[in-house]
Protein backbone atom coordinates (compact mmCIF):
# COMPACT_ATOMS: atom_id res chain seq x y z
CA UNK A 1 0.00 0.00 0.00
CA UNK A 2 1.18 3.79 -0.86
CA UNK A 3 2.21 5.04 1.94
CA UNK A 4 -0.17 8.29 3.35
CA UNK A 5 0.71 12.23 2.62
CA UNK A 6 3.11 13.52 5.43
CA UNK A 7 3.35 9.98 6.76
CA UNK A 8 7.65 9.61 5.15
CA UNK A 9 10.10 8.92 7.95
CA UNK A 10 12.54 11.98 7.92
CA UNK A 11 16.28 12.26 8.09
CA UNK A 12 19.35 14.62 8.84
CA UNK A 13 22.93 14.22 8.39
CA UNK A 14 24.21 17.13 11.28
CA UNK A 15 26.52 16.63 13.52
CA UNK A 16 28.35 14.08 15.99
CA UNK A 17 25.30 14.30 18.22
CA UNK A 18 22.17 12.32 17.09
CA UNK A 19 18.35 12.42 18.00
CA UNK A 20 16.49 8.86 17.18
CA UNK A 21 12.30 10.01 17.52
CA UNK A 22 10.14 7.00 17.49
CA UNK A 23 6.29 8.19 16.85
CA UNK A 24 2.69 6.29 18.83
CA UNK A 25 0.63 3.60 17.95
CA UNK A 26 -1.36 3.95 15.26
CA UNK A 27 0.35 7.53 14.67
CA UNK A 28 3.27 7.92 12.13
CA UNK A 29 6.15 10.36 11.63
CA UNK A 30 3.99 13.54 11.07
CA UNK A 31 3.57 13.45 14.90
CA UNK A 32 7.11 13.86 15.59
CA UNK A 33 7.67 15.91 11.99
CA UNK A 34 7.83 19.59 13.71
CA UNK A 35 10.10 18.50 16.57
CA UNK A 36 12.39 16.33 14.10
CA UNK A 37 12.64 19.76 12.09
CA UNK A 38 13.55 21.89 15.20
CA UNK A 39 16.34 19.12 16.24
CA UNK A 40 18.01 19.12 12.65
CA UNK A 41 17.80 23.05 12.58
CA UNK A 42 20.42 23.01 15.48
CA UNK A 43 22.82 21.22 13.96
CA UNK A 44 21.99 17.61 15.18
CA UNK A 45 21.46 14.41 13.43
CA UNK A 46 17.80 13.50 13.61
CA UNK A 47 16.28 9.98 12.45
CA UNK A 48 12.58 9.57 12.34
CA UNK A 49 11.72 6.18 11.02
CA UNK A 50 8.33 5.20 9.61
CA UNK A 51 7.35 1.82 11.99
CA UNK A 52 6.36 -1.47 10.09
CA UNK A 53 2.34 -1.31 9.75
CA UNK A 54 2.13 2.63 10.58
CA UNK A 55 1.30 5.06 7.56
CA UNK A 56 -0.77 3.09 4.94
CA UNK A 57 -4.23 1.95 6.56
CA UNK A 58 -5.41 -0.03 10.22
CA UNK A 59 -4.78 -3.44 8.29
CA UNK A 60 -1.53 -3.00 7.49
CA UNK A 61 -0.78 -2.78 11.21
CA UNK A 62 -2.74 -6.04 12.29
CA UNK A 63 -0.48 -7.86 10.34
CA UNK A 64 2.43 -6.84 13.00
CA UNK A 65 3.48 -6.65 16.67
CA UNK A 66 6.25 -5.29 18.87
CA UNK A 67 9.01 -6.86 17.53
CA UNK A 68 8.68 -5.29 14.63
CA UNK A 69 8.25 -2.23 15.81
CA UNK A 70 10.89 -2.42 17.88
CA UNK A 71 13.51 -4.13 15.71
CA UNK A 72 13.23 -0.98 13.34
CA UNK A 73 14.09 1.80 15.88
CA UNK A 74 16.76 -0.69 17.43
CA UNK A 75 18.59 -0.78 13.83
CA UNK A 76 18.39 3.02 13.90
CA UNK A 77 19.72 3.46 16.88
CA UNK A 78 22.89 0.75 15.77
CA UNK A 79 23.12 3.13 12.49
CA UNK A 80 23.26 6.22 13.91
CA UNK A 81 25.61 4.98 16.50
CA UNK A 82 28.08 3.82 13.81
CA UNK A 83 27.93 7.16 12.40
CA UNK A 84 27.79 9.75 15.97
CA UNK A 85 29.63 10.15 18.94
CA UNK A 86 26.64 10.08 21.23
CA UNK A 87 22.86 9.58 20.83
CA UNK A 88 19.73 10.09 22.20
CA UNK A 89 16.43 8.61 22.34
CA UNK A 90 13.15 10.25 22.25
CA UNK A 91 9.49 9.45 22.20
CA UNK A 92 5.56 10.00 21.91
CA UNK A 93 3.16 7.91 23.73
CA UNK A 94 3.89 4.30 22.73
CA UNK A 95 7.54 5.80 20.79
CA UNK A 96 8.04 6.75 24.62
CA UNK A 97 7.96 2.92 25.89
CA UNK A 98 10.16 2.03 22.58
CA UNK A 99 12.55 4.93 23.30
CA UNK A 100 12.85 3.46 27.30
CA UNK A 101 13.23 0.04 25.99
CA UNK A 102 16.34 0.73 23.92
CA UNK A 103 17.80 2.72 27.11
CA UNK A 104 17.32 -0.17 28.99
CA UNK A 105 19.11 -2.19 26.20
CA UNK A 106 21.73 -0.24 25.11
CA UNK A 107 22.99 1.53 28.10
CA UNK A 108 25.83 4.00 27.56
CA UNK A 109 25.20 3.64 24.08
CA UNK A 110 22.33 6.04 24.56
CA UNK A 111 22.92 9.58 26.37
CA UNK A 112 19.91 10.46 27.28
CA UNK A 113 15.85 10.06 27.23
CA UNK A 114 12.78 12.55 26.54
CA UNK A 115 9.38 10.92 26.40
CA UNK A 116 6.42 12.87 25.58
CA UNK A 117 3.14 11.45 27.49
CA UNK A 118 5.02 8.62 27.51
CA UNK A 119 2.31 4.88 27.46
CA UNK A 120 3.27 2.16 30.18
CA UNK A 121 -0.42 -0.24 30.12
CA UNK A 122 -2.81 -0.60 27.40
CA UNK A 123 -6.28 0.18 30.71
CA UNK A 124 -10.13 -0.43 30.89
CA UNK A 125 -11.64 -4.03 31.03
CA UNK A 126 -11.12 -4.43 27.31
CA UNK A 127 -7.32 -4.67 27.88
CA UNK A 128 -8.36 -7.72 29.66
CA UNK A 129 -10.28 -9.46 27.10
CA UNK A 130 -7.86 -8.64 24.49
CA UNK A 131 -6.18 -12.47 23.73
CA UNK A 132 -9.92 -13.84 22.98
CA UNK A 133 -11.60 -10.30 21.88
CA UNK A 134 -8.83 -9.98 18.70
CA UNK A 135 -10.03 -13.66 17.38
CA UNK A 136 -13.69 -12.32 17.35
CA UNK A 137 -13.34 -8.52 16.17
CA UNK A 138 -10.91 -6.90 14.17
CA UNK A 139 -10.69 -3.68 15.11
CA UNK A 140 -12.32 -0.78 17.73
CA UNK A 141 -12.13 2.83 17.85
CA UNK A 142 -9.26 4.98 16.91
CA UNK A 143 -6.91 7.03 18.94
CA UNK A 144 -5.31 9.70 17.24
CA UNK A 145 -5.79 13.09 17.01
CA UNK A 146 -6.17 13.79 20.56
CA UNK A 147 -4.92 17.44 20.77
CA UNK A 148 -6.59 20.85 22.14
CA UNK A 149 -5.54 22.89 19.50
CA UNK A 150 -8.68 23.44 16.58
CA UNK A 151 -7.98 22.31 12.99
CA UNK A 152 -4.89 20.76 13.86
CA UNK A 153 -5.05 16.86 12.96
CA UNK A 154 -2.80 14.02 13.98
CA UNK A 155 -2.12 11.92 10.98
CA UNK A 156 -3.49 8.27 12.09
CA UNK A 157 -5.47 5.43 11.62
CA UNK A 158 -9.40 5.97 12.56
CA UNK A 159 -9.33 1.82 13.55
CA UNK A 160 -7.22 -0.20 16.36
CA UNK A 161 -6.30 -3.09 14.91
CA UNK A 162 -6.95 -5.68 18.20
CA UNK A 163 -4.09 -7.95 17.28
CA UNK A 164 -1.84 -5.37 17.34
CA UNK A 165 -3.25 -3.82 20.05
CA UNK A 166 -2.55 -6.98 22.00
CA UNK A 167 1.00 -7.39 20.97
CA UNK A 168 1.26 -3.47 22.02
CA UNK A 169 -0.43 -4.92 25.63
CA UNK A 170 2.43 -7.83 26.10
CA UNK A 171 4.60 -5.20 24.55
CA UNK A 172 4.07 -2.42 27.98
CA UNK A 173 4.55 -5.42 30.51
CA UNK A 174 7.88 -6.27 28.83
CA UNK A 175 9.21 -2.33 29.15
CA UNK A 176 7.82 -1.97 32.63
CA UNK A 177 9.86 -5.08 33.81
CA UNK A 178 13.08 -3.47 32.35
CA UNK A 179 12.72 0.17 33.31
CA UNK A 180 15.08 -0.43 36.27
CA UNK A 181 17.53 -0.53 33.92
CA UNK A 182 16.94 3.12 32.91
CA UNK A 183 19.95 4.57 34.38
CA UNK A 184 20.64 7.36 31.75
CA UNK A 185 18.93 11.08 32.28
CA UNK A 186 15.28 11.47 31.62
CA UNK A 187 13.13 14.45 30.65
CA UNK A 188 9.40 13.30 31.32
CA UNK A 189 7.33 15.47 29.26
CA UNK A 190 3.16 14.81 29.78
CA UNK A 191 -0.37 16.30 29.66
CA UNK A 192 -2.58 16.92 32.84
CA UNK A 193 -5.03 16.66 30.30
CA UNK A 194 -4.33 13.30 28.27
CA UNK A 195 -7.45 11.70 26.82
CA UNK A 196 -5.38 8.51 25.56
CA UNK A 197 -2.47 7.67 28.38
CA UNK A 198 -3.86 8.31 31.91
CA UNK A 199 -1.17 10.42 34.34
CA UNK A 200 -0.63 7.01 36.18
CA UNK A 201 1.50 5.85 33.27
CA UNK A 202 4.37 8.91 33.72
CA UNK A 203 4.45 8.31 37.44
CA UNK A 204 4.51 4.53 37.63
CA UNK A 205 7.40 5.26 35.09
CA UNK A 206 9.05 7.62 36.73
CA UNK A 207 9.15 5.41 40.20
CA UNK A 208 10.49 2.61 38.58
CA UNK A 209 13.41 3.90 36.39
CA UNK A 210 17.03 3.94 38.09
CA UNK A 211 17.75 7.21 36.51
CA UNK A 212 19.64 9.82 38.72
CA UNK A 213 18.90 12.86 36.57
CA UNK A 214 15.11 13.20 36.52
CA UNK A 215 13.50 16.33 34.84
CA UNK A 216 9.53 16.61 34.86
CA UNK A 217 7.35 18.94 32.97
CA UNK A 218 3.98 19.44 32.23
CA UNK A 219 2.55 20.57 29.45
CA UNK A 220 -0.60 22.39 30.75
CA UNK A 221 -2.01 23.37 27.45
CA UNK A 222 -1.98 20.36 25.49
CA UNK A 223 -3.54 17.10 24.98
CA UNK A 224 -2.30 13.71 24.45
CA UNK A 225 -0.64 14.64 21.04
CA UNK A 226 1.13 17.38 22.74
CA UNK A 227 4.08 17.81 19.74
CA UNK A 228 1.49 19.48 17.77
CA UNK A 229 -0.51 21.09 20.10
CA UNK A 230 0.02 24.38 21.93
CA UNK A 231 3.10 23.45 24.27
CA UNK A 232 5.10 21.93 21.02
CA UNK A 233 7.33 24.91 21.38
CA UNK A 234 7.80 24.30 24.86
CA UNK A 235 8.74 20.54 24.26
CA UNK A 236 11.01 21.52 21.45
CA UNK A 237 13.00 24.53 23.74
CA UNK A 238 12.90 21.86 26.84
CA UNK A 239 14.42 18.76 24.60
CA UNK A 240 16.67 21.63 23.13
CA UNK A 241 18.14 22.55 26.21
CA UNK A 242 17.84 18.79 27.77
CA UNK A 243 20.54 17.84 25.24
CA UNK A 244 22.89 20.69 25.75
CA UNK A 245 23.31 20.21 28.80
CA UNK A 246 24.57 16.79 28.48
CA UNK A 247 26.51 17.22 25.48
CA UNK A 248 28.00 21.12 25.59
CA UNK A 249 28.31 22.49 22.13
CA UNK A 250 26.61 20.09 20.38
CA UNK A 251 22.85 22.45 20.08
CA UNK A 252 23.43 25.42 17.60
CA UNK A 253 21.39 27.90 16.98
CA UNK A 254 19.33 28.18 13.41
CA UNK A 255 22.01 29.33 10.62
CA UNK A 256 25.36 28.67 12.56
CA UNK A 257 27.18 25.23 12.65
CA UNK A 258 27.00 22.48 10.87
CA UNK A 259 23.44 22.37 9.61
CA UNK A 260 23.79 18.74 7.43
CA UNK A 261 21.93 17.37 4.54
CA UNK A 262 17.93 16.46 5.30
CA UNK A 263 16.32 13.28 3.22
CA UNK A 264 12.33 12.67 3.54
CA UNK A 265 8.38 14.38 3.87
Amino acid sequence: MPLQTGAEPFRHEGGETAVLLCHGFTGSPQSLRPWAGHLAERGLTVSLPLLPGHGTRWQDLGVTGWQDWYAEVDRELRLLRDRCARVFVAGLSMGGALALRLAARHGDAVSGVMVVNPANKVHGVAAHALPVLRHLVPAAKGIASDIAKPVTRELGYDRVPLHAAHSLRNFFRLVDRELPQVTQPLLLMRSPQDHVVPPADSARILSRVSSVDVTEVLLEQSYHVATLDYDAELIFREGAAFIGRLAPGAVSEPGHGNEGTTAGG
